[in-house]
């Protein structure tokens, strides 16, 4: 890829989806095993068929030929490549060479084939044997003077049976030091909801939106990140529900939308409009606009006589709504809309829709997460839900939409740093063992333990860890300084690429390949982000007779690290039904929803865990749900960056590409880096508005550096991005996620979840 200011970026005029999308599924296939994945294709998001490594968007609850998205194809397609990544290969190239190329570069090497340990004398990866990999590994952990020194990250790719026995090892070698990618996402979401609610996921299904009259859509890119989304919200928006949208960009797919699956629309050039009204809040603006939405909603329901806050729900069912009202009612107006970015007019306008629907929808994403103030604005956000009782009734909740396939069904078997004490008495009772109770490291932890040497082993259940969090570059250096580094993985990524003093690279199946085991063919099970747990059985033949699955490797590192452990690993890396009666029991007393495990999975669309808040039953200290008083912040991450380096700061916040998921970058052969934002050829383009290029002294196509204003003197610059003229309000600027992440401090964080600001980086732009 190229930055050259000469590559035309012209905005995207079409509907997102439509022929824009088929013709790049159709992409997607070339070049990259079209047969295996046309096969492949008709069974994702199927009952009983494979579930997509993609999004963790819930499954049609109707049967539908199609449930895939253009999104999903791309990631089929990459699984299903015929390029190896052999021992042969990385013969040949040093490691020193593959770290001078682009993400999409590594991306394109295709699939690994056998286990590798890094050897430093020729500056390769060679192949070595399973059995000898995880000798390897269990001599390195058992080795550490503390099994506080290692860590033990997950990737929401893997499935319950893998996250499972994972969690499990962490614990019998004696930590909790188990970050995982909602550390980097969703973390606030969960620790806003858990306090508010009493249970930190969505309250609503699929079907849910099929009833509501009004859905609110803050901080997020379903045509880009989860385009199946689309569908919904044009089906709800055609049989009159109001969508109204908050993002301080513009997204094509919340504009304007043809549907793919729709004769109709296709045939004719149609389209949906899909946002009734789209407020271009400030970045970090969400939290005042939810405080003026909610200050009108109470103004209007004095005016009216009382008539418009569900006062029956907020007496049966809540507690702290007057000192929630009396903060906001102070707040003022003119900080308000400075705060937003938006009027007062429209946030009343936001608060008549809201009145005037009794079942309203609240959906986010990372937009919403990624902020010092993320919890609190989630939390306001919840206080609008709870006004007229749209938690836990037909067409209403809240919908944090997660990103990996299975992150959430990880936390529910365990993957976390924080384990609740009801599931660790599960593991004493089932297994035999105390494990620890200390909270452990999470993401952000595990990156400062790493750059302080505190931490000295690192093992990562797929993922690209150290590209996924901030200050990257720095983090890369400190994972190569440890003595041991183990990596599961289906294809090679830059994390891989600084292997520790023992460096292994493990290679498994992928979700879409036949898993055989000495008790016949396994399947494994994923939960989505409305709490349906499925099952997902591969089909394709491996890419290489040497892979193993992720239940199998998993294991027989904690069988090789643990030979005096009484846990059967074995059974459970052979079997997944096993495992699975493990999970049933751990999970008694501590998750609801899991008897009957191997019975239910085996449903025709698997089964539901309860949701306790969308029953209507609270899990919080107060036994109801919390209204939760938030003043409109004092001093923000922004404030302390310009006391510091004036008024050029800028404030970045890091999107993704079209042709992207999460860190994992495709390569289009037409060169499309990002269809609906018009971006081709090269990802290095900081999105700027008129007025900041105007009163910076900048054009539209010049090429600058980036400096990160950090306040701990650390030097974070990164070269070369052309500036695009885009329309946004303010100082707000946006580029691509990962590249931008080395311009991010570790203490740049969300206050109470430690989340990184990655929406919420102060950067300055200087002429090379």
């Amino acid at each position: 890829m190229t930055n050259s200011k000469t590559i035309p970026i012209h905005a995207y005029d079409k509907p997102a989806g439509g022929f824009g999308s088929l013709r790049g599924a159709a992409s997607a296939l070339q070049g990259n095993g079209a047969l295996p994945a046309l096969k492949t294709l008709p069974h994702v998001n199927q009952p009983q068929g494979i579930d997509c490594p993609g999004c963790a968007y819930p499954d049609s609850p109707d049967d539908k030929s199609v449930d895939f998205c253009e999104q999903g194809a791309w990631a089929i397609a990459h699984e299903a490549t015929p390029k190896r990544a052999t021992p042969e290969y990385f013969m040949q190239h040093t490691v020193t060479e593959l770290r001078t190329r682009e993400e999409w570069q590594l991306e394109a090497i295709g699939r690994l084939t056998a286990p590798m340990q890094y050897d430093a004398a020729t500056d390769t990866y060679r192949e070595i044997g399973w059995e000898q990999a995880f000798t390897l590994a269990g001599e390195a952990l058992r080795s550490l003077d503390s099994p506080q020194r290692a860590v033990f990250y997950a990737s929401g790719r893997s499935s319950n049976e893998a996250a499972f026995p994972y969690q499990l090892f962490a614990r019998a070698f004696g930590t909790n030091n188990m970050p995982d990618s909602s550390n980097y996402c969703h973390e606030s979401s969960g620790d806003a909801l858990r306090l508010s609610l009493g249970v930190g996921k969505a309250t609503v299904t699929r079907e849910d939106f099929e009833h509501a009259q009004a859905i609110f859509v803050f901080g997020q890119n379903p045509a880009t990140n989860h385009p199946r989304m689309l569908g919904d919200l044009r089906e709800a928006k055609k049989r009159g529900a109001r969508i109204l949208v908050f993002n301080p960009l513009l997204e094509r797919g919340l504009q304007q939308f043809t549907d793919p699956q729709s004769p109709a629309e296709m045939l004719t050039g149609a389209s949906t409009t899909i946002a009734d009204q789209y407020y271009q809040v400030r970045v970090g603006g969400d939290l005042a606009a939810l405080t003026g939405i909610i200050k009108a909603v109470l103004a209007a329901d004095e005016a009216e006589g009382g008539t418009v806050l569900d006062r029956a729900f907020i007496g049966e069912h809540t507690q702290g709504f007057d000192a929630m009202a009396d903060v906001i009612r102070t707040q003022p107006w003119d900080a308000i809309e400075q705060a937003s970015g938006l009027s007062r007019a429209q946030m009343e306008q936001v608060a008549r829709v809201y009145i005037e629907s009794d079942a309203t929808i609240a959906t986010w994403c990372m937009g919403l997460t990624q902020h010092e103030y993320a919890i609190e604005t989630i939390q306001m956000l919840v206080n609008l839900m709870l006004l007229r009782g749209n938690v836990g009734k037909p067409g209403a909740g809240v919908m944090p939409v997660r990103g990996h396939s299975n992150v959430q069904g990880d936390r529910t078997v365990g993957i976390t740093n924080r384990p609740k004490a009801e599931w660790l008495q599960g593991l004493q009772r089932v297994f035999g063992f105390t494990p620890p109770a200390q909270a452990g490291l999470d993401a952000v932890g595990a990156i400062n333990g790493l750059l302080d040497g505190s931490v000295h082993a690192f093992t990562g259940l797929g993922g690209n860890f150290a590209v996924a969090g901030p200050d990257s570059p720095r983090v890369l250096a400190a994972l190569s300084r440890c003595r041991l580094t183990v990596h599961i993985a289906t294809k090679l990524n830059r994390t891989h690429l600084y292997p520790g003093r023992i460096g292994l690279l493990l290679p498994c199946l992928g979700r879409t390949e036949h898993d055989e085991q000495d008790n016949g063919q396994q399947f494994v099970s994923v939960e989505d982000t409305a709490s349906m747990v499925h099952a997902s059985t591969g089909r394709n033949r491996p890419a290489s007779d040497k892979l193993r699955s992720e239940p199998y490797i998993v294991t027989e590192l904690a069988r090789h690290t643990l030979p005096d452990s009484p846990i059967d690993w074995r059974a459970m890396g052979r079997d997944y039904d096993v495992t699975r009666n493990y999970i049933e029991q751990v999970a008694d007393g501590a998750v609801a929803g899991f008897a009957d495990y191997n019975k239910n999975i085996r449903q025709r669309r698997g089964f539901h865990l309860p949701n306790t808040a969308a029953l209507r039953i609270w899990k919080t200290d107060t036994g109801k749900a919390n209204f939760v008083p938030h003043a409109l912040p004092a001093e923000t991450i922004m404030d302390r960056a310009r006391a510091v380096y004036g008024d050029k700061v800028l404030c970045l916040a890091t999107v993704r590409a079209h042709r992207q998921y999460n860190t994992t970058v495709y390569h289009d052969p037409r060169g499309e880096v990002d269809r609906y934002r018009g971006v081709h050829h090269t990802r290095k383009v900081l999105f700027i508005g008129a007025a900041t290029l105007a009163r910076l002294g900048f054009a539209d196509g010049d090429v600058v550096n980036l400096r990160g204003a950090s306040l701990d003197g650390i030097e974070r610059v990164v070269t070369g991005y052309r500036l695009v003229q885009y329309p946004i309000l303010g100082d707000d600027v946006f580029g691509y996620f990962p590249e931008l992440t080395p311009l991010s401090p570790p203490c740049l964080t969300a206050r109470g979840s430690n989340t990184p600001a990655f929406k919420e980086v102060p950067i300055l732009i200087e002429r090379p």
